[in-house]
């Protein structure tokens, strides 16, 4: 999966609470991706915006990351 292809996704599905790439500070319950040196991370936040230590997921590729990120987000549209 590529980004185009990620953002194309949550635009279709109409996906929100989520963080690309830090494009604003935490907020609660909230998904994020970035990356994080050589590695790309996904992460969930919890009702007071704090990274949930358990979500953190660490990738050695794009694609991988970006499958992962937005399966979370399909979750998070679900539970809320």
């Amino acid at each position: 999966m590529t980004q185009q292809e990620a953002k194309e996704i949550i635009e279709q599905e109409k996906l929100k609470r989520y963080n690309w790439f830090n494009e604003h500070p935490q907020r609660e319950n909230e998904v994020g991706i970035r990356v994080d040196g050589d590695q790309w991370v996904v992460y969930v936040t919890d009702e007071r915006a704090s990274v949930v230590t358990g979500s953190i997921t660490k990738f050695n590729n794009e694609s991988d990351t970006l499958e992962n990120f937005i399966k979370r987000l399909r979750l998070e549209k679900i539970l809320f």
